[in-house]
């Protein structure tokens, strides 16, 4: 049951408490916060500075396994040689496990800067759009 009264709002029911609300039109109050959002020089220093970071971590974390897949594929006796004089274990698995725990140091470092950094800034953002 909608009904109008001289330029109001229009209003709906509440099925609950047969109670009549105004009706506000959200999209429009949404898009327009939206705009406001997106023309803050804080949100586009958001946007560059998370994309900067994202970017040089998976290009760091992308060269460093082609790094290694190169030097398996052109120098492997670098990975065969032994750690030690009598040792079955070999520099590749070392260096192999030590790429993985670098990719995860990485991650944790954007997981930071996203935590700290890009949530700040993120408030700071939707506070002023308010």
């Amino acid at each position: 049951m909608q009904a109008e009264f001289g330029g109001a709002l229009p209003l709906h029911n509440d099925n609950k408490n047969n109670v009549e609300l105004p009706m506000i039109d959200i999209h429009s109050t949404d898009t327009q916060r939206c705009e406001r959002i997106r023309r803050n020089p804080k949100f586009l220093q958001l946007v560059s500075s998370r994309s900067r970071l994202a970017w040089t971590l998976s290009a760091v974390v992308l060269g460093t396994y082609y790094l290694f897949m190169l030097v398996v594929a052109f120098a492997p006796q670098w990975l065969h040689a032994p750690l030690g004089e009598h040792r079955m274990l070999t520099l590749g698995m070392p260096v192999g496990a030590a790429i993985i725990v670098f990719s995860w140091l990485l991650t944790g470092w954007y997981v930071y800067s996203a935590n700290t950094r890009f949530d700040a800034l993120g408030a700071a953002i939707i506070e002023e759009s308010k």
